[in-house]
């Protein structure tokens, strides 16, 4: 996590999706244990990846307290306000805003068009003798690293002159002195970059949706603040600079200026669309005059990674052209302060690397032949071939490429099946076999035999023509609940019968345990205990017979004696009878 650039990972966030790497135009992501986290070396603060993460584990660093502390200083802080505020706080009357703005404690609210007023009435002294080639606009942060770093060759091509909002920057501080801080608001990440490689212009850069935040923590409802006289925008309202923020706009302004007819003027957004532009070509193939204006989010800055995207693109763009206040002509003015600024070449590719290193790559992913280079994109790249080298440059992980885990999965999953000692089947919906191992054919007898032969894992077939209780299988997929049998009969066999859940109601599998021999052993042992039991219970029942003869002869005898005995005279009586 590099909570220092202006975009980062919150590692506990991700998610391996890969979605970052997928939208990212110049692949500054690195994935590392699964987790993707941004590349500031490569990256150009485009903010592709903050939009297209599904679980938002791409964060946008917040100044907002750096911000509250500026507020809090000794100098007086100022807002650089982007045009495109009007297509983001919809219907606000601008009045509304500087009041809000005011209450978190700015000193003032100016337009960033005012800046954009200045770049312009520059580029249209420089164009007025322009004869061939090509110049390259330098409003949009995000081109201008992307042209530095990753088409250099185009570098010496970029117009020579501040960005709208540095040049702006340097307006407030000429107007309210150069100890005066600026706040750029916008709807733009990497602004967050430029102030941050000037400082001494633009104090730090905030998004649309952060300032809206903003407001909510302070309790400050834009639409019902209370507004006066004094809430105008400093040092004067902008006019046609207001026209930037949407594709066309900034050469609608320049060519307001006489003298500026004979230039060619094409306008692209979006970074895909300007590598289409570019790519292949030469500056020196240039032989007539043009003007390229070149912003990167489509469409212009109404769709920066800052803004809500709340309404269709085309009336984010009217919105822009409705409250816009463009004068028919526009005089030559030379700039009250200096635009100076040379964009120099800054590649970004990686070190070389040779056949050899990217075979072995390709190896790593399972790819051994050309046929094996599906070049899906699954992998965020769009050939194996750069996937390739971005496992080189470890900057990716096997994992990452689908059809590679898709193969080692089927190769895991084989290798279970084939060495599990049970029969296993797994069916869809409609019980169509999905897979099954050698065993299950084995238990299906002769003719499943012959299909797994000619078809290993017999997908596709159905199940019912191999067994006679599917409707056992039919019976899980219903009620989504597992069943276990623990004896059925199968071709002269029984067996033990487990079906499981995959994906309740939709894939079902089945275990089967061949207990033939187990059942057999099992009835063989009860009969034998059966037999020892009848013979016991015969040798019982013989001395239990014996027994009651012998106990009937010793009662007659004990009762004869018994009653002898009791008939016979004691001593005394003897003695006296026969002395």
């Amino acid at each position: 996590m590099n909570q220092g650039y202006p975009v980062f990972t919150a590692d506990a966030e991700c998610q391996d999706c890969f979605k970052c790497v997928r939208r990212c135009p110049v692949k500054a992501i690195k994935v590392e244990d699964g987790h993707a986290s941004v590349m500031p070396e490569l990256c150009i603060a485009c903010g592709g990846c903050v939009e297209v993460c599904p679980v938002h584990a791409k964060k946008i660093r917040d100044d907002m307290t750096r911000a509250r502390q500026l507020i809090l200083g000794p100098d007086p802080v100022y807002v650089s306000l982007a045009p495109s505020w009007v297509s983001e706080f919809k219907g606000l009357p601008a009045k509304n805003m500087i009041a809000s703005l005011k209450k978190l404690g700015f000193a003032g609210v100016g337009e960033t068009a005012i800046g954009a007023q200045a770049v312009s009435d520059a580029l249209a002294l420089e164009l007025k003798d322009f004869k061939s080639g090509l110049k390259i606009s330098s409003a949009c942060p995000v081109v201008d690293d992307f042209i530095c770093k990753y088409m250099p060759e185009f570098a010496p091509c970029i117009t020579k002159v501040l960005s709208p909002a540095l040049t702006h920057a340097k307006l407030l501080k000429k107007e309210f002195g150069e100890n005066a801080k600026v706040v750029f608001i916008g709807p733009c990440i990497a602004k967050k970059n430029e102030s941050d490689r000037h400082g001494d212009l633009i104090s730090l850069a905030m998004l649309f949706s952060r300032l809206r935040q903003w407001f909510r923590s302070m309790q400050i409802d834009p639409w019902r603040v209370e507004t006066t006289d004094a809430d105008v925008f400093v040092p004067q309202v902008a006019r046609e600079g207001t026209l930037y923020p949407i594709e066309g706009g900034m050469n609608d302004t320049i060519k307001l200026h006489p003298g500026c007819g004979h230039v060619k003027y094409v306008a692209v957004t979006g970074l895909d669309s300007l590598r289409l532009t570019l790519e292949g070509l030469h500056p020196r193939d240039i032989r007539e005059p043009v003007f390229l204006e070149t912003l990167a989010c489509q469409g212009g800055c109404v769709h920066g990674p800052g803004t809500e995207h709340g309404a269709p693109g085309l009336m984010e763009r009217l919105r822009i052209l409705r409250m816009a206040d463009v004068p028919e002509t526009v005089a030559d003015r030379e700039p009250d302060v200096a635009l100076d600024l040379d964009y120099k070449e800054a590649p970004a590719a990686g070190k070389d690397v040779s056949l050899h290193e990217i075979r072995q790559a390709l190896l790593r992913v399972g790819k051994k032949n050309k046929e094996d280079e599906l070049n899906c994109g699954g992998c965020g790249y769009n050939t194996c071939l750069n996937f390739a080298k971005a496992l080189i440059a470890g900057k990716a992980e096997p994992n990452m490429c689908v059809s590679y885990m898709r193969k080692l999965a089927q190769k895991k999953s084989n290798a279970i099946l084939r060495c599990i000692p049970a029969a296993v089947v797994i069916v869809d919906q409609s019980l169509t076999l999905i897979e099954s191992n050698h065993r299950f054919a084995e238990l299906c007898g002769e003719s499943a035999l012959d299909v797994w032969n000619v078809l290993p894992g017999m997908a596709g077939a159905a199940l019912d023509t191999f067994i006679s209780f599917s409707d056992l299988f039919r019976e899980v997929l219903t009620t989504k609940n597992e069943l276990s049998r623990d004896t059925i009969h199968v071709n002269g066999r029984l067996i033990s019968l487990y079906i499981f859940n995959i994906d309740p109601g939709q894939v079902v599998g089945a275990m089967m345990f061949d207990v033939t021999r187990t059942e057999f052993r099992r009835e063989e042992i009860a009969a034998q205990a059966r037999e020892v039991i009848r013979k016991n219970l015969a040798t019982v029942q013989d001395i239990a017979c014996k027994l009651g003869e012998h106990m009937a002869d010793t009662e007659i005898l004990l009762r004869s004696i018994a009653e002898n005995y009791a008939d016979s005279p004691t001593d005394d009586e003897f003695q006296k009878k026969y002395k």
